[in-house]
């Protein structure tokens, strides 16, 4: 075999890879829509006609709910983590991409339907996703808070934490209670986080 039929084959091999991750990437991104509508309760069918597949590739990809629901939050986690760089550089401001960052990260925490409830069972699970939760956003939400502090927009002397962890506070409940609107609050709070001018 010369070298070019080895490198055909690595490269249909690397397609067949990249083609697997869209299509997972796809099928998470439909259980995360239909999760937002009907839960995580909500069947494997309906996910499986949101993302266009039959039941049993859901099933290969995720054996339990369990692993569904965890891959469906890490890749929100991920995807809210991306997307802070990418405001900050096409932003017209720091804290322009801050409001943006943290309305995503708003929707984030808001539509995760029973996440607490379908991880009880296993705490140390639990645990192991809010550290990884943590150690994904904690650096983007600092970036961008750093980055508008340094732009003289906001105050400098808050915490990534504290901000995550008020964010989140106001969340809680939120997808339960058509008379609580959890955006509309968070973003009295970023408008709080404004230096006069």
């Amino acid at each position: 075999m010369n070298d070019s039929s080895r490198g055909g084959a690595g490269s249909a091999a690397g397609s067949k890879r990249r083609d697997a991750r869209r299509n997972q990437q796809a099928l998470l991104d439909a259980a995360a829509a239909v999760f937002v509508t009907s839960g995580v309760d909500a069947p494997v069918r309906d996910i499986a006609a949101e993302a266009g597949v039959g039941t049993g590739t859901i099933y290969r990809h995720f054996p339990t709910r369990a692993d569904l629901v965890i891959a469906v939050y890490r890749h929100q986690v991920d995807a809210c983590a991306e997307a802070g760089p990418a405001l900050l550089a096409t932003s017209p401001t720091p804290y322009a991409a801050l409001g943006r960052w943290v309305d995503l990260f708003t929707d984030f925490l808001v539509t995760k339907h029973g996440l607490a409830a379908a991880m009880q069972a296993d705490s140390t699970g639990f645990e192991t996703l809010h550290a990884y939760f943590l150690d994904r956003l904690l650096p983007v939400c600092t970036q961008l808070l750093d980055a508008a502090a340094a732009s003289g927009e906001i105050h400098s002397d808050l915490d990534a934490y504290q901000l995550m962890r008020g964010i989140g506070n106001l969340c809680i409940g939120a997808e339960s209670d058509p008379r609580y609107d959890a955006r509309r609050l968070v973003a009295l709070l970023v408008a709080g986080l404004r230096q006069p001018r």
